[in-house]
């Protein structure tokens, strides 16, 4: 009897290892675009939402928010393309900590945008329900 994983299954369990590399790279990653990159970006806001590591150490998806800006798509191919120089600056700042510095995979962070999104429904439809089914559910 065989038995398969999905991507989503085998993701959710991580080593303790890979938790500490990930929580440091967000930490330094963070750091980093705010201090030293923050020019490339104009008054764009970027954070970097979330951090997973594969179980070699060696990819690291990194999930950036951006906010503040209209362009976001011309950001994050900013991001992507600089990707090898800021990979080469993190490395700076852990070269103590790790061994090798992880390839920087850069994805979109959309779930706020989602929630936004979502908020904005419902208050909507707060807004078209009649007056008696308002007082009704109070």
């Amino acid at each position: 009897m065989f038995v398969t994983f999905t991507n989503k299954q085998v993701n959710k369990v991580e080593s303790r290892r890979q938790q500490k590399i990930a929580k440091l790279i967000q930490q330094e990653l963070g750091a980093l675009i705010e201090r030293e990159e923050s020019f490339r970006f104009g008054r764009a806001m970027l954070t970097v939402s979330e951090v997973r590591i594969t179980p070699d150490l060696m990819v690291a998806r990194i999930f950036i928010s951006i906010f503040n800006t209209d362009n976001t798509d011309e950001i994050f191919s900013s991001l992507k393309l600089h990707s090898a120089e800021i990979r080469y600056k993190l490395g700076k700042r852990i070269r103590h900590q790790l061994r090798r510095i992880p390839v920087l995979e850069f994805y979109k962070d959309e779930s706020l945008d989602e929630v936004y999104r979502i908020e904005q429904i419902l208050r909507e439809s707060k807004k078209d329900k009649p007056d008696g089914l308002e007082q009704a559910e109070d």
